[in-house]
């Protein structure tokens, strides 16, 4: 059974470059996903902070937008992908992806259906008004009903599509959050500043999920320095995801007076993602992103922002953003040997 060192932040607030304070923590989906991933496979996970203070749930990962289910955001997967011939060529901003109502589209589609559309004439209508509300930036009911892109939908119906999902969201995030209430290590974690060396040294993996949290007490810390030191130093696997890799920024310098992780491929929420989060917007002393560029890492990002993208390079694992929480998990239960 593998021992794994769950760390999460349990900072609750992040010094903006203003100097002003604003709320942060854990993203709740990044820290949920992994763990009942990593227990149901039959792993031993002991959550820790540094200081041993229970985590705190960032409000703004609790959005529902954070939290579509899996069906409606494959479904829109599916429409998105007939924007362009090749994938790289579609960028879906955080902006569109929460604000114009395209991953309604499942919902819409199943309505059309109910009406006598085939499947397929279905995902196509939905797909052409996905395609110009994208472009033109315009609500996806809209653009079906003021653009006689309905198939016969009257316009409360398409607009019911919408609350539908809006509800489902909102749902599965306050869903999420109770879970992680129900943890026994997120009312009463581990403190990683109280564990020896040696009471380190018997974990098998490390896993820190992402919210802004890690940037305040992962990215600048003696204990984290320990543990990952203690962990590489038997090539145990260390795992992150989003600006989880921020605790790598902890890490010690070789022998031969190199960052620990110089010249390793790894990943990260990007530069380009964190422009478009509230955070960002306001104003962020420094990125992730920027900061392992400059710390010697080689940046591997997806083909585009928002899409899932995992890194393994050795020992290190790392996931981009909230869409590769799944396969950042996976990723490191395969590494232990319990996948």
């Amino acid at each position: 059974m593998a021992r794994i060192a769950y760390l999460v932040s349990s900072a609750k607030e992040i010094e903006l470059a203003d100097g002003s304070r604003h709320t942060t923590g854990y993203f709740a989906e990044e820290a949920v996903k992994p763990y009942d991933r990593f227990v149901d496979a039959g792993a031993e996970v002991v959550v820790l902070t540094p200081d041993g203070e229970p985590p705190f749930a960032d409000p703004y990962g609790l959005e529902s937008f954070f939290h579509y289910p899996e069906e409606d955001q494959d479904f829109f997967a599916s429409v998105a992908r007939t924007f362009h011939h090749d994938p790289d060529d579609i960028r879906i901003t955080l902006h569109q992806n929460t604000e114009l109502g395209l991953v309604a589209a499942r919902r819409i589609a199943e309505r059309l259906k109910a009406r006598g559309l085939s499947p397929a004439e279905a995902h196509a209508l939905v797909s052409k008004a996905a395609k110009i509300a994208w472009r033109q930036d315009r609500q996806l009911a809209d653009v079906m009903v003021d653009d006689g892109l309905d198939g016969g939908l009257p316009a409360e119906e398409i607009r019911a599509a919408v609350a539908e999902l809006d509800a489902a969201s909102r749902q599965l995030a306050a869903d999420r959050k109770a879970r992680l209430d129900a943890i026994p290590g997120f009312r009463q974690p581990t403190s990683l500043a109280g564990l020896s060396d040696a009471q380190l040294a018997e974990f098998d993996a490390v896993f820190a999920p992402g919210g802004h949290g890690p940037m305040v007490d992962l990215a600048d810390n003696p204990d984290v320095a320990r543990l990952l030191k203690v962990l590489h130093d038997k090539q145990a696997p260390i795992a992150a995801l989003c600006h989880g890799p921020a605790l790598l920024l902890s890490a010690p310098e070789r022998e031969d007076g190199q960052w620990l992780f110089d010249g390793y491929r790894l990943t990260c929420f990007t530069d380009e993602e964190e422009d478009q989060t509230v955070p960002g917007k306001l104003g962020l002393p420094w990125y992730v992103d920027t900061a392992l560029k400059n710390a010697g890492a080689v940046f591997d990002d997806g083909p585009s922002a928002w899409v899932s993208h995992v890194v393994v390079d050795r020992n290190l694992i790392t996931g981009q953003n909230p869409a590769s929480t799944e396969a950042t998990a996976d990723a490191l239960l395969k590494a232990v040997g319990q996948r």
